[in-house]
């Protein structure tokens, strides 16, 4: 009895490639290929950890929704690359050499909510680094030992970020401004890092209640036992005002109210001076007008007596003895 031939697996792959050709099954990972050295599954998720890649892998599928990158020595993340990724939603970059992220990195991630940039050599956050991750909410940024600045805007407008972790990192100083007004934000990882206990950490201080600091150098004197760091800056930094700062001040006004008294009594007496020498000034000026007037006047009755030839010695000459004008008056008398 001769059994029936089995069908070969041969044209069951033709009749695949076929119906994949002409489009009858689709899929974005098959269409799109899938990087070298990486591994990529139905579910949209590349895998590429521990592959000892030095850049970013190139030929992802467009329609990937999670990546893994991590353990290898990928230095850089560039933009045009990871920004044709818009339906990425997790994105894992841990234990590469990334020294520092660019604003256009993740401008394209509207959909990340998972980023984890841990273990990398980072040294600086910018301000627009984390904006466009308008769904971010999950961010690690542990053990980059370089990382000790962060501006205080970089995560003004992760509104939907739920956790942060930057944990073991070279944090002194925090401004927490942009974290308190993120309505979402549930956790805070700061531990490992050595803050400052000074001033500027006041505010870090008394919103995360910090037990036990590790102060940097050139910090503030040592705090009091058994009590909240942020009570205890506090008290240091907003200091109320002794015995001394009082008397201080009485001094000062006191010295303020003389300087003052005596600055008005000084101007008084050169006011007072001034005034009389201007009435004095004056009063000069009208003794010479009307000296000026009286010998205008004397001159112009010598004028004309001498015009009509008649001599008025009496008026010309009111200084005369009376004998003597007497004597002129008698003759005139005579000589008519």
């Amino acid at each position: 009895m001769r059994l029936a031939p089995q069908p070969s697996a041969q044209p069951l792959r033709l009749i695949v490639l076929l119906l994949l050709s002409t489009g009858v099954i689709t899929s974005p990972l098959l269409s799109t290929g899938c990087p070298d050295r990486c591994v990529c599954d139905d579910q949209l998720v590349v895998q590429c950890a521990g592959q000892h890649l030095t850049s970013f892998p190139v030929n992802l599928p467009l329609a990937t929704r999670q990546l893994i990158i991590s353990n290898n020595r990928i230095v850089e993340l560039p933009p045009l690359a990871l920004n044709y990724l818009s339906d990425l939603v997790y994105l894992d970059c841990s234990n590469n050499s990334l020294t520092e992220i660019s604003e256009s990195t993740f401008g394209n991630l509207r959909k990340l909510a998972y980023l984890d940039l841990s273990f990398n050599t980072l040294t600086r956050i910018e301000d627009r680094t984390f904006g466009p991750l308008a769904s971010l909410v999950m961010l690690r940024m542990t053990d980059n030992p370089g990382l000790s600045d962060i501006h205080p805007d970089a995560f003004v407008e992760n509104v939907a970020l739920q956790v942060l972790d930057v944990s073991r990192n070279n944090l002194t100083v925090l401004n927490i401004t942009s974290l308190i007004g993120l309505p979402s934000l549930r956790s805070v990882g700061l531990s490992g890092n050595p803050w400052s206990c000074e001033c500027d950490n006041e505010d870090l201080c008394l919103w995360v209640h910090l037990e036990d600091p590790s102060p940097a150098p050139n910090a503030l004197p040592s705090l009091l036992p058994g009590t909240s760091v942020g009570v205890q800056l506090r008290t240091i930094c907003h200091q109320t005002l002794g015995s001394w700062d009082y008397l201080f001040f009485v001094l000062i006004g006191f010295v303020i109210f003389a300087a003052g008294t005596v600055s008005a009594w000084v101007m008084g007496v050169i006011m007072v001076l001034y005034e009389r020498y201007i009435k004095k000034k004056d009063e000069q000026l009208d003794l010479d007008e009307e000296g000026e007037e009286i010998e205008t006047g004397r001159t112009s009755r010598g004028r004309s007596d001498h015009g009509n030839g008649n001599l008025k010695t009496s008026q010309t000459l009111p200084g005369l003895p009376v004998q003597l004008l007497k004597c002129q008056s008698a003759l005139k008398q005579s000589q008519l």
